[in-house]
């Protein structure tokens, strides 16, 4: 398995992903969400499945779909100071439909702005509660003039579907790690055509290798995408032993990983490695309950061993929801590193196992074995054999790799190479087998 070299090619392949998928109006259902699936679909296998309107999810229910045709203001000359084919952030997501000639008075109970960010246009939805409306920037607003407005809203509100993307990748065992990005917003760059591209761009890479553990990849709207799947496939979870939620990977912002709620999981540890090990600037946080949709798949009926990657964090910087989360937000180059931090994630995850001494009594005789012969001339022969010993000492079918890694100070790698020697000359057994 690679260490993220396959991946420092597609940076530029990403960000032209992501470029595709920009102008597409999207929302937590409709016309926009398949379009992007099909588009993803050209690059994994990636099965498109529909869950009904009405269809009831815990304690929610799967909404009436939303398609939107145009939606538009004129103004009393006939201009269309604001069209959605400018910009799909112009209106309000939801919106009902609206059509009729309303007083400036009228209108602007109707329109939402940013006023400390007066050159922006905001992100804005009405998902559960009828409305129409338009956003714009606060600039635009306060420079309306008195009069009348013609206002146009073609959009439709009826049953219909939530559509999800499903990429299941099988490896050697039914356990799973499950990677999961949210596809509802319309034109936002790093929130998240980012996460979209690098959960696309990861299953192309790790499709046709050989793997330990299966993984399987969710393209879902947000919340009612994750509490639609996870109601309508309670049976299948027992399978999942790990897995994270990505968003905001586009940006250059230090990495963060949001841990599991236990805070000392499998995955944790495995997260908390792989950046520790990485020169790139990042930071460790603790759960909380809000968020992206790990706070779905961690709630405490489901109460899965999920964490959340992103390098900026939810709301915390100024593009966040507005038009500036743009194109021009991302570059081709952050989206490399943060594919090459989740394939390295991936390999850690894979190579960490936990196994058992079968020679406890004493230290075993190694040279008889070969395998003071199979460290050689190696460059790092003393700390190898001292990996050695550490393994044989902590190998008690409770301590995985990591955690003697971390408490002999030895490298993760050093520790997996010293393992496989032990395995060869039959000093340890997996826990998997016994």
């Amino acid at each position: 398995m690679s260490n993220g070299g396959e991946a420092s090619g597609l940076g530029e392949k990403m960000y032209e992903l992501a470029s595709r998928l920009y102008p597409i109006c999207r929302s937590i259902t409709g016309e926009g969400v398949r379009r992007s699936l099909e588009i993803i679909k050209e690059l994994i296998p990636l099965e498109i499945k529909e869950v009904a309107t009405g269809t009831k999810v815990f304690d929610w229910t799967v909404p009436n779909e939303w398609n939107l045709e145009e939606a538009w203001i004129k103004d009393a000359s006939g201009n269309k100071i604001v069209d959605v084919s400018r910009h799909n952030l112009h209106i309000l997501n939801y919106s009902a439909p609206f059509s009729g000639t309303v007083s400036l008075e009228q209108l602007k109970p109707h329109i939402y702005t940013i006023p400390e960010q007066p050159d922006l246009i905001p992100y804005r939805t009405s998902y559960y509660e009828e409305k129409w409306g338009f956003c714009m920037s606060h600039t635009q607003f306060a420079q309306l003039e008195e009069g009348e407005y013609e206002v146009l809203i073609t959009s439709s509100l009826k049953p219909g579907a939530l559509t999800y993307g499903e990429y299941y990748l099988p490896g050697r065992s039914k356990q799973e790690f499950l990677l999961s990005t949210h596809i509802c917003h319309p034109s936002l760059a790093n929130d998240n055509l980012s996460g979209m591209s690098l959960m696309t761009y990861l299953a192309t890479l790790l499709r046709g290798q050989n793997h330990r553990y299966s993984y399987r990849f969710l393209f879902i709207p947000g919340t009612i995408g994750s509490i639609t799947w996870l109601a309508t496939n309670e049976l299948h979870l027992t399978n999942i032993v790990g897995g994270l939620v990505t968003s905001l990977v586009g940006d250059g912002a230090p990495f963060h990983f949001k841990k599991t709620p236990d805070g000392g999981t499998e995955l944790d540890k495995v997260v908390e490695l792989v950046l520790n090990e990485s020169p790139l600037k990042h930071e460790i946080l603790d759960f909380v309950p809000y968020g992206y949709d790990e706070r779905q798949f961690c709630s405490p009926g489901i109460n899965l061993d999920m964490g959340c990657l992103s390098r900026s964090t939810y709301g915390s910087f100024p593009e966040y929801h507005t038009s500036a989360d743009n194109l021009n937000f991302i570059k081709a180059q952050h989206l490399r590193e943060s594919l090459e931090v989740m394939q390295r994630i991936v390999e850690v995850w894979e190579l960490n196992a936990t196994y058992i001494n079968t020679n406890p009594k004493c230290e075993p005789q190694m040279g008889k074995r070969g395998l003071y012969a199979a460290i050689g001339g190696a460059s790092d022969k003393e700390i190898l054999q001292m990996g050695m010993l550490w393994v044989l000492h902590q190998s008690n079918g409770c301590r995985s790799l990591i955690d003697i890694s971390k408490r002999a100070g030895i490298p993760f790698d050093v520790i997996v190479k010293a393992s496989n020697l032990l395995l060869a000359g039959q000093l340890l057994k997996s826990t998997e087998s016994s």
